[in-house]
């Protein structure tokens, strides 16, 4: 197989060319993406028959999207699968194993720039655009939310957007206080959800239910993609792998900074009297030092 970009996974490569396959291989891929990557990791026949095509249909498709056949279709589904729920400690030794001699500095620093270029070249300006003007628009409330590891994230997002614009709410971490903020919500509101690998079950719930709610709602994620993504408006999805036994989110945080910059512009009056206020609050509580 002619081996695509390394953050593109199958999942995005059946999107790619789905106007291209016919009617029967669109139905097949649809099953397949509905509960992806597991729905392909059946025999031959039981996706056959999942899908209610026939076998000849699946080898069409598969060839179609590079692969000698299904054995080599299943066998990235699984590197894929295997890379979704990988821990620190494998991740560490997947590493070390084919590390070179270069220094760490250089190693780590020479990933995270590959994974920013690859990262950018998937992202969707129509859908950042998108995103951006939601988040812009004063009418609707937006909350935001990080699991464990992206917490950081969450938290540098909602103080710059708590600076722009009015309603703004960051969601506590503990998952059981959320049912409570999920009373208020209205259709049309936004949610902005972080969610990398090892995908929390938490962040899936509460995305279904948002979703219920008519919350619209962007997730920035990792290559693999969270689990939420399907009850999502807009997904960004970057790539985080790198020399270490936990994955890079500067990727993300690349594209969080943008996007502030974004909305920021979009909302520029409403955000210059926020700030000159904030200022003033700043000056009467001597909150930082000054030096004439």
């Amino acid at each position: 197989m002619a081996k695509t970009p390394s953050i593109e996974t199958i999942a995005d490569a059946i999107v790619r060319a789905f106007d291209s396959l016919t009617r029967a291989e669109r139905q097949l891929a649809s099953k397949i993406i509905e509960n992806y990557p597991v729905s392909g990791l059946g025999t031959i026949t039981q996706v056959a028959d999942k899908a209610k095509v026939s076998t000849s249909t699946i080898v069409r498709m598969v060839k179609k999207l590079g692969f000698t056949g299904f054995p080599e279709f299943q066998s990235e589904l699984r590197r894929e699968l295997e890379a979704k729920i990988t821990g620190p400690i494998a991740k560490h030794d997947s590493w070390a194993q084919k590390a070179p001699d270069s220094h760490i500095l250089n190693r780590f620093s020479e990933a995270v720039i590959e994974n920013i270029r690859q990262s950018l070249g998937q992202i969707e300006s129509d859908a950042f655009d998108a995103s951006c003007k939601l988040l812009s628009d004063t009418r609707y409330p937006v909350y935001i939310v990080g699991g464990r590891i992206t917490r950081a994230l969450a938290d540098y997002l909602f103080l710059h957007m708590q600076v722009i614009r009015k309603n703004v709410t960051l969601v506590q971490q503990l998952s059981n206080s959320w049912p409570h903020y999920l009373l208020d919500v209205k259709k049309g509101d936004v949610l902005v959800i972080f969610d990398i690998r090892r995908y929390e079950n938490s962040m899936l719930k509460l995305a279904e239910l948002a979703s219920e709610k008519g919350m619209r709602i962007i997730l920035f994620t990792d290559q693999w993609r969270s689990p939420a993504e399907k009850f999502c408006t807009y997904c960004f999805s970057a790539k985080i792998v790198v020399p270490s036994a936990w994955d890079s989110t500067v990727e993300l945080l690349l594209l969080v900074e943008t996007m502030v910059a974004a909305v920021q512009e979009l909302t520029w009056p409403e955000t210059r009297a926020r700030m000159e206020e904030l200022e003033d609050i700043f000056d009467r509580t001597r909150f930082f030092r000054k030096f004439t």
